[in-house]
């Protein structure tokens, strides 16, 4: 066992309280145990101070003078120690003492009460009655009034410290051993029930960039403890699955994109130096190679902007943001694809409704719009319109809508459209500039910004993106 593992501490933490429980219930015990063979000693004493109340006699005569009849004396409480005690009457004085009464003790008479008390070494506990009345009868009226008696009755306590020293004794060994056994039951039961952690960390070892997913025994997986563990970690590996093959996917349209404009670019040049040709063949060529390497160029500028607002998205930047009013920013956006949309002969119909500001950069949010505006147009028939809605909602969000009323989306390829270099659309060709990137981008700096972007889309009826941002309200 590890020295800073869970199931040592739990075994550790187990026998602790258990300890405790134990010391605790052996005092107990004792402390029970004295108290009452204390208290039936005191009942004993009792009885036998009684007795001796019963062995004071009235003289025959009218002066109530009083003795004491020493030949019916109760016998000691332990048969192996005698005990002590004395008889006063409140006129008569004392009246008896037994003989072994210490020499250097001088008790008066008082109140009731107990005490324990130390004679020639050996421990006593002490009982003391007073106004005990006497219960001889005498013929006639006493000229002086009846007498009460003090009694003071001392038996040894060696006896009762054995048996409480004995009782002790024996609860604490059958504790101890109740102790033994449950610390073997607690060690065997912590380790069953910590085996399920055991078996989780070998399946989550098993789980690899070839293998994602977590396989647990369903017995496993429904403890109560370890279910909400288990789904953690089958969602996190869901999310790192994702953003692995995201990865992957990316490198290799990456390579994909790169690889195309450059062997164009190579085929162009080649064939330029196969034989010698005229200044006119020449220009048409260095011209095709200026317009690869433009794409070339527009592609990494591209992936640069996703890295840049992925990594914001992610805290890996720090940035300075101006307070920035969404309606101008989008109406910038809308003049940009104007050209567009009257090449196509469509209209932008822009709705506002007050000032939304927003502390951002005005060039990424207008790229956002820009992206979205572009691809409502670029697919929406001509002579149709594309609706711009801005508006801020309940919970101190601005809302933005953009609506077209093209081919729409199928219902199979929306969960995608957000991916880097997806292309649903098999007229997203080279011949549109399209990469595949602008919607990728719009979410990654949506999301940097706190916001959230959707779609919903019916084919043949139109799309609809729907983005929400977080106001300033400061």
């Amino acid at each position: 066992m590890q020295p800073n593992s869970i199931q040592r501490r739990l075994i550790a933490t187990v026998v602790l309280s258990q300890s405790l429980l134990t010391a605790g219930l052996v005092l107990t015990g004792v402390l029970y145990t004295y108290w009452r063979l204390l208290s039936t000693l005191d009942t004993s004493m009792q009885a036998r101070a009684l007795s001796l109340a019963a062995l004071v006699r009235y003289n025959d005569n009218a002066t109530g003078d009083v003795y004491f009849d020493d030949t019916m004396v109760p016998p000691s409480i332990d048969p192996a120690r005698p005990d002590v005690f004395a008889v006063w009457a409140n006129r008569s004085g004392l009246l008896a003492r037994s003989d072994i009464w210490p020499s250097n003790v001088e008790l008066s008479p008082g109140g009731d009460q107990h005490w324990n008390a130390k004679w020639g070494h050996v421990p006593y506990h002490v009982l003391r009655m007073s106004n005990v009345p006497i219960l001889d009868r005498v013929e006639g009226p006493l000229s002086k009034g009846p007498q009460t008696l003090s009694i003071i009755y001392a038996s040894p306590t060696v006896r009762l410290r054995q048996q409480v020293r004995a009782a002790g004794i024996i609860i604490a060994v059958a504790s101890l051993v109740l102790l033994v056994l449950m610390a073997k039951f607690a060690l065997r039961g912590v380790g069953k029930g910590l085996a399920p952690l055991q078996t989780l960390a070998e399946q989550a070892a098993l789980v690899s960039t070839q293998d994602w997913e977590l396989r647990l025994p369903e017995e496993v997986e429904q403890i109560a403890e370890i279910e909400p563990v288990a789904r953690s970690m089958k969602e996190t590996l869901a999310r790192l699955q994702r953003s692995f093959v995201q990865q992957r996917d990316f490198l290799a349209n990456a390579a994909h994109e790169l690889k195309t404009p450059v062997a164009v670019l190579k085929s162009t040049l080649q064939s330029l130096l196969q034989r010698p040709r005229s200044s006119d063949e020449y220009r048409t060529g260095l011209n095709q190679s200026l317009e690869d390497i433009e794409r070339l160029e527009r592609l990494l500028q591209w992936m640069l902007r996703l890295a840049r607002a992925e990594q914001w998205a992610h805290g890996a930047l720090r940035r300075n943001l101006e307070l920035i009013d969404l309606n101008a920013n989008c109406e910038e956006a809308i003049e940009r694809v104007r050209s567009l949309a009257r090449s196509r002969n469509t209209q932008i119909v822009l709705s506002r409704n007050g000032p939304l500001l927003l502390r951002g950069d005005p060039e990424d949010l207008r790229l956002v719009w820009t992206n979205l505006l572009e691809n409502a147009v670029r697919y929406s028939p001509e002579g149709s319109r594309v609706e711009v809605d801005l508006a801020q909602d309940k919970r101190d969000l601005a809302r933005l809508t953009f609506k077209d009323y093209g081919v729409g989306i199928p219902s199979e390829e929306l969960p995608h459209i957000f991916e880097r270099f997806y292309r649903g659309d098999p007229s997203r060709t080279r011949a549109t500039g399209g990469f595949g990137l602008g919607l990728a981008i719009a979410k990654a700096l949506v999301e940097a910004y706190g916001g959230t972007i959707s779609a919903e889309s019916t084919p043949g009826k139109g799309t609809c993106m729907t983005v929400q941002l977080p106001l300033d309200t400061g």
